[in-house]
C-alpha cells in the first residue's frame, strides 16, 4: 500500500490536492483503492475515463461484447477505429492514454453465479454499468454477501437514476425492485433508444457517488434515490428504505448464496421465437416469396419513426401497441408473415395473431436486421 505520491503525481493531481476535501491523504486513498466496473458499455464509457483521471489505482472492467457501431454515439470511451475490437481491449487502450499510472484488470467473461463472487471480493467497491435486470440483480446480491458497496445507475431514452446500494444500514436493489418485471415488458436502450449524452451524465454521477465513497467526504446517495429527466433537465430524489423483510439485506435473509438469476428474471421462459402452425421463415424465404408474387401479407410491428429509418417496401405498417385493436384490418385467412427490428417484437404479434384465430401467422426470424444482413443491405441497420 503507497503512502504518498511521486512528483508526476503530484504535478497531474494538484487540482485535487489543493482542495481540502481531497489533499494529499485522498489522493493517496484513491491511489490505493480498487473498484470494479461491470461493462463498459454507456455507463461504464465516461465511468472508467473519469475514475481513471481521478487517479484511483486499480480499476477491474467485466464485459466480453465488442464494439459496433451502434455503440459509438454514447460509448465514448470506444471510437470508429474500434469497431469489431473487444470493449475491453477499446476501454483499457484508452484509459492507459488518460492516465498510465492506473492499474487495469481484464475480466472478459460473462458475470454470473458461478463467478461473480471470486470477481468481486478483490475490490473495494463496485459499481454497475449493466442494461439487463438478470445481471443488476446478481450484482446486488453478490455485493450484499460480500459486504461491498454497490453503486448503481441505469438509463433509457431521456431518463436516469442513480443510487448507492449495499451499504450497512442502506437499503440494497431488491428492497427497491423486490421482483423482476416480466420478462420482454421493459424494453431495452436497443429496443427503444437512448439519448447518447444521458449515459455520461448518469455514469458521472455515479464515478462522482465512487470518488465520494472512497475518500469518505459528503453525503453519498445512500437511501437516496437520483431521478434525472432530460427533456425537462430535472433532478428528483427519492428516499429509499432497508426493508427488514428483504430476503438478501434483511433480518433474516433467505437467499444466502447467488441463485440462478436467468431463472428469476424469467429468460429461460421467454423464447425468442414462440412456436407457430407453420413454423418460422427465414428472410431469404420471404424474399423469394415477394418475387414470385405469392399471396401473403408482410406485417411490420415496429413504431412509425423507425419504419422511417429503413423498410421492406411490401410490408404493412402496424405498430405492436395498436395491433389487437386493427385487427380489423386483417383477414384470419390470409397468411401473414410479421417482422419487427430483430424478432422479439413480431414474436409477441403473432402470438397474439394466433391466439385471435390467424392461424396463419409466422414470424420473420431476425427482423429487418437480418433481412439488411441476408437479403438487402441497401435497408439501413440501427
Amino acid at each position: 500500500m503507497s503512502t504518498e505520491l511521486n512528483q508526476e503525481e503530484i504535478l497531474r493531481y494538484s487540482r485535487h490536492l489543493i482542495m481540502p476535501e481531497v489533499g494529499m491523504e485522498g489522493q493517496v486513498k484513491l491511489k490505493n483503492a480498487s473498484v470494479l466496473l461491470v461493462g463498459t458499455g454507456g455507463l461504464g464509457a465516461p465511468l472508467a475515463m473519469y475514475l481513471a483521471a481521478a487517479g484511483v489505482g486499480r480499476i477491474g472492467l467485466v464485459d466480453f461484447d465488442v464494439v459496433d457501431h451502434t455503440n459509438l454515439h454514447r460509448q465514448v470511451i470506444h471510437g470508429t477505429k474500434d469497431v469489431g475490437r473487444p470493449k475491453i481491449d477499446s476501454a483499457i487502450e484508452t484509459m492507459r492514454d488518460i492516465n498510465p499510472n492506473v492499474v487495469t484488470d481484464r475480466h472478459e467473461v460473462a458475470l454470473t453465479s458461478e463467478n461473480a463472487l471470486e470477481i468481486l471480493k478483490d475490490y473495494d467497491l463496485v459499481v454497475d454499468g449493466t442494461d439487463n435486470f438478470p445481471t443488476r440483480y446478481l450484482v446486488n446480491d453478490a455485493c450484499v454477501l460480500l459486504k461491498k458497496p454497490n453503486v448503481y445507475g441505469s438509463i433509457f431514452r431521456f431518463e436516469g437514476q442513480s443510487t448507492v446500494f449495499a451499504v450497512e444500514g442502506g437499503p440494497c436493489y431488491r428492497c427497491l425492485y423486490a421482483e423482476p418485471p416480466p420478462a420482454g415488458l421493459v424494453p431495452s436502450c436497443a429496443e427503444g433508444g437512448v439519448l447518447g449524452i444521458l449515459p455520461g451524465i448518469i455514469g458521472l454521477i455515479q464515478a462522482t457517488e465512487a470518488v465520494k465513497l472512497i475518500l469518505g467526504a459528503g453525503e453519498p446517495l445512500v437511501g437516496r434515490l437520483l431521478l434525472y429527466d432530460a427533456l425537462t433537465m430535472r433532478f428528483r430524489e427519492l428516499k429509499l428504505r432497508r426493508n427488514p423483510e428483504c430476503p438478501v439485506c434483511g433480518d433474516h435473509p433467505t437467499i444466502t448464496k447467488l441463485i440462478d438469476y436467468q431463472e428469476f428474471c424469467g429468460v429461460p421462459q421467454q423464447t425468442a421465437v414462440p412456436a407457430t402452425a407453420e413454423g418460422d421463415i427465414e428472410p431469404a424465404e420471404v424474399k423469394a416469396k415477394i418475387d414470385r408474387g405469392d399471396n401473403f401479407v408482410l406485417l411490420d410491428v415496429r413504431e412509425p419513426h423507425e419504419y422511417r429509418i429503413g423498410n421492406i417496401p411490401k410490408a404493412n405498417l402496424i405498430p405492436l401497441g395498436d395491433l389487437e385493436k386493427r385487427l380489423g384490418e386483417l383477414s384470419p385467412n390470409d397468411e401473414i408473415v410479421v417482422h419487427c427490428k430483430t424478432g422479439g417484437r413480431s414474436s409477441k404479434a403473432v402470438e397474439l395473431l394466433q391466439k385471435k384465430g390467424f392461424k396463419r401467422a409466422r414470424n420473420m426470424k431476425g427482423g429487418i436486421l437480418a433481412w439488411s444482413d441476408k437479403v438487402d443491405p441497401s435497408v439501413p441497420k440501427y
